[in-house]
């Protein structure tokens, strides 16, 4: 629609260049003939003669002007009319002892553009600094000694917001501003960039002192303690401020409910290059928000510096063992550690300091044990992607530490965890160990909350590198404090929505561990007490036998590549390595064939279930999968043709016999020729197929315990819409919940039947033998779940389908009890879903109930700032009582707020009954 109207704006445009209309119309003011100058900034569009505009603009001296010259509209300026600007007395009062600014040329930094002014300060006797005269007018002295240069409150205040939401630089901010003023470069504007840079970073540092309630100390703001200007978490639990009074005397039993979630974290992004010192550049505060005291910090890390990192005995974690080697050519900083709040993504006090080279344990630890100081409680969830090494000597290396940081571990509870998005990356026992999923009290915490918020910050670090460190910390003070106050003000829609998710969540677990209990019960209702009574000593015991892991070496495909990886290397240790290509070796080869015919497989069943009517959008992300697969494959016949040349000739043949001469084949029916695809009819390295034949040999067992997993579930969902789902809708989701297990089932199934058929020719080729006992031949009725009966079967005769008998079923797989590993860590982990739900939902409602506190508290606590100031003047005290009574409103707004949005979802849990 704009379209069609966009030559009438065109014009207006072109309009407002010239006189508009104006040519023949006296001065809007006098009367006067032939006005020449009209505001750009005034609402109003007229023209003025240029005694009538300077004084229209007594009140409004940062207007921009513009003067006609017969031809077109120039520049021009208050300055060259004779506005002068007086200070110190009313408006229209005239001093009589003016003190003109240095060289009677004053800059102010203003939104509309960077001006050249004439400025008188007063310089009567009771006249107050030249400082203070410009502060009452709201601008703000770029020095406090004869300033010439001052930026508006407001422009401060634009840059500042900008700054957090945009993340725009200074130097691109003043660049704009500059172009602003004058955009063709023909009259140079006074560079006033370090000017600006200086009173943006006074300006943060006022403001969070502001926020925080230090110009209401009686004391003043050389009183303000480490820690004291941080915007603290309302939902983290707070003694004396958001806390029951009893709460130490809680059950231990629900002590969890008042405990704190620690995120620990480092940001590789945040460098600083060696830019300035500490002695030249230092920091406008000493601790007083979210980085440490800096003179502390770096004198206890001079103590620690030829003090090695230990390697981790996990996984190869860069951070641990690289932290001794990371470069740092160039750079004072090399990275930032934080600890968060784990649960509300917020930063602590105290808890931000800048790392020298890399992750090391000495600068997290004092991190950590910094912002312990801020804290009271006896329960401790800490969060950290290497904790399973971090963790192990923690308390031993605390001894070292100041005393005033010491911790007392002894009498706290405290679990370490890995970030659920990190803990893949660990081996096995610590995915069991430091899981948030398995450990009781924790909810759904994932631990990933520091991730999210370096999204936020991440983006300033091209401007914060080439800061002195002064300037970098107090920068970032400001942009933590901002990321925090939103957290605060967004909480009543961010508590709202995880309760939203929760309350359902809780009761669908419940039910479906319900579910499967019922259905353990009819073969194996024994054991379950024993699997309970396994689970909760270890919840209780972490040192008792883990129930979530393994008692038994199990058959997987991973495995059998890692043994085949292992024996390569050793080959070339050896020097008898007979790979004919750098990159893949023969068991990688074969690996990787085997892997493009799983790709075929799911490309081929993804098509199928598109059916004739697929949309665009379906084909064409086949089409791109289908390309991406043809790519991989020609790829991967230039290697095999290295090691299996007799390949081109079986390709030839095999396109002389196919019915279609011209067609080629498509990525998903294009014949890999492995060497269970060759058999007998060329000749084949031996080698070859016996990798082949161990990666099939695991590739079978693979598939039969993702068979078995499938019909387990595949159970579950039938008793479940039996007994308890009536009408066509919750019928329907069921049916859909069926049919994307059915699709499971089936290529699982094919997965088999593949690994079978290739080792049926294999282990004739190799006369391997014996495998057939737990490899059989699949037919459609041995697909079928424990307690299915086949047709004219009843109950007394039942007979087991063989696949629920083979190893990963039964038989050597079975635990002390009788019961099934596969069953008693599945049944492990639906009751820790079902608990961690039921856990999070009191989570959460405690948390609603802490933050409205909390906010009760801080509006108090303003409430009790109004009579605590010591005030300079009766100005003074009006200033501070009236922001004081503001704050506190503000806090009681926001309480009642989220309490009323928060009411009809709150009414709920204690409506809904858990499910037993």
């Amino acid at each position: 629609m704009w379209i069609e109207h966009r030559s009438l704006f065109l014009e207006e445009l072109l309009r407002m260049e010239g006189q508009g209309g104006l040519q023949e119309v006296p001065c809007s003011d006098c009367g006067g003939s032939s006005p020449e100058f009209k505001c750009e900034d005034c609402f109003e569009i007229d023209l003025r003669c240029s005694s009538c505009i300077t004084a229209a603009h007594q009140r409004h001296p940062l207007h921009r002007l513009q003067k006609w010259n017969g031809n077109y509209f120039e520049r021009a300026t208050l300055k060259s009319l004779g506005l002068r600007i007086q200070l110190g007395h009313t408006f229209g009062q005239k001093c009589p002892n003016p003190r003109r600014a240095f060289n009677d040329n004053f800059v102010v930094m203003d939104s509309y553009g960077i001006h050249e002014v004439l400025l008188d300060f007063c310089d009567c006797v009771e006249a107050e600094s030249h400082t203070q005269q410009l502060l009452r007018i709201a601008w703000f002295p770029s020095t406090t000694a004869d300033p010439k240069t001052t930026a508006t409150f407001r422009l401060l205040e634009e840059f500042h917001l900008l700054s957090f939401e945009s993340k725009v630089s200074a130097y691109e901010f003043y660049s704009a501003l500059v172009r602003r003023t004058n955009n063709t470069g023909l009259a140079p504007v006074k560079d006033r960039y370090e000017s600006f840079m200086r009173m943006i970073r006074e300006w943060r540092h006022l403001k969070m002192l502001k926020h925080s309630g230090r110009g209401h100390h009686p004391n003043g703001v050389d009183a303000t303690e480490e820690g004291d200007c941080a915007v603290l978490c309302p939902a983290c639990p707070h003694p004396g401020k958001n806390l029951p009074d009893d709460w130490e005397k809680v059950p231990r039993a629900k002590s969890w409910i008042y405990a704190l979630f620690l995120a620990i974290d480092a940001n590789f992004r945040l460098k600083r290059k060696i830019v300035s010192s500490n002695t030249t550049d230092p920091s406008l505060s000493r601790g007083w928000a979210y980085f440490v005291e800096e003179g502390a910090y770096k004198e206890l890390l001079a103590e620690k510096v030829d003090v090695l990192q230990e390697k981790s005995t996990c996984s190869s974690h860069n951070a641990v063992n690289m932290a001794d080697t990371k470069t740092s050519r160039g750079l004072a900083t090399t990275d930032l550690g934080t600890i968060d709040c784990a649960r509300h993504n917020m930063k602590r006090p105290n808890a931000v300091g800048d790392l020298q080279k890399g992750e090391k344990y000495v600068n997290m630890d004092y991190l950590f044990f910094s912002t312990l100081r801020h804290t009271s409680l006896q329960t401790l969830n800490v969060s950290y992607d290497i904790t399973c090494q971090w963790h192990k000597k923690l308390w031993q290396r605390m001894t070292a530490f100041p005393i005033l940081m010491h911790f007392d571990f002894v009498s706290k509870v405290i679990d370490f965890f890995v970030p659920k998005f990190h803990l893949p990356a660990h081996i096995e026992k610590c995915q069991t160990t430091f899981s948030f999923n398995f450990k009781r009290g924790v909810g759904c915490t994932d631990g990933e909350a520091p991730e999210r918020g370096w999204a936020n910050i991440n983006p300033v670090a091209s401007s914060t590198k080439e800061m002195g460190p002064g300037a970098r910390r107090d920068t970032l003070d400001d942009f933590f404090g901002d990321w925090n106050w939103k957290k605060v003000v967004g909480l009543g829609t961010i508590m709202l929505r995880k309760m939203k998710e929760a309350l359902p969540e809780r009761t669908n677990q419940q039910i479906a561990l319900n579910d499967l209990e019922e259905g353990l019960k009819e073969d194996y209702g024994g054991v379950l007490d024993q699997w309970r009574t396994q689970v909760e000593a270890w919840e209780d015991d972490p040192r008792q036998p883990n129930p979530f892991e393994r008692n038994a070496d199990v058959i997987t495909l991973a495995s059998v590549r890692l043994a085949l990886a292992k024996e390569d290397e050793a080959e070339i240790q050896s020097g008898s390595c007979l790979a004919l290509h750098e990159d893949c070796s023969p068991s990688v080869l074969i690996s990787l064939g085997l892997e493009l015919e799983e790709q075929q497989r799911r490309l081929r069943a993804d098509k199928a279930a598109c059916g004739l009517h697929a949309t665009d959008t379906q084909q064409g992300k086949l089409v791109e999968w289908s390309n991406s697969l043809q790519r991989r494959i020609e790829a991967w016949v230039k290697i095999q043709a290295l090691y299996m040349p007799n390949i081109s000739a079986l390709q030839l043949s095999d396109q002389a016999t196919s019915t279609n001469m011209t067609s080629v084949p498509s990525s998903e029916t294009f014949k890999l020729w492995l060497p269970s695809q060759i058999g007998r009819s060329a000749p084949c390295d031996e080698r070859l197929q016996w990798t082949e034949w161990r990666l099939r040999y695991a590739q079978g067992h693979d598939a039969l315990r993702s068979l078995r997993s499938s019909l387990h579930a595949q159970t579950a969902v039938l008793k479940y819409k039996d007994r308890n789902l009536r009408g066509q809708g919750a019928n329907t989701r069921a049916r859909n919940t069926l049919k994307t297990i059915d699709t499971r089932i089936e290529a699982a199934a094919s997965r088999y039947e593949g690994a079978h058929k290739a080792l049926v020719i294999l282990g004739g080729l190799l006369a391997e033998t014996g495998w057939q006992s737990s490899l059989r031949p699949l037919n459609r009725q041995d697909i079928r779940s424990m307690s299915d009966l086949l047709w004219g079967e009843s109950e007394g005769r039942r007979k087991l389908s063989w696949i629920w008998n083979m190893r990963g079923a039964g038989g050597s797989e079975k635990d002390d009890t009788g019961g099934l590993e596969d069953m008693r860590i599945e049944w492990c982990k639906a009751r820790a879903r079902a608990m961690r739900w039921g856990e999070e939902v009191e989570l959460l409602q405690e948390e609603m109930r802490r933050i409205l506190a909390f906010l009760m508290w801080e509006a108090a606590r303003w409430d009790e700032r109004q009579d605590s100031v010591i005030p300079t003047s009766l100005e003074h005290q009006d200033g501070c009582v009236a922001y004081a009574k503001r704050q506190a409103f503000l806090r009681r707004e926001l309480a009642a707020s989220f309490e009323a949005r928060w009411a009809e979802t709150l009414a709920q849990p204690d409506n809904i009954n858990d499910i037993d």
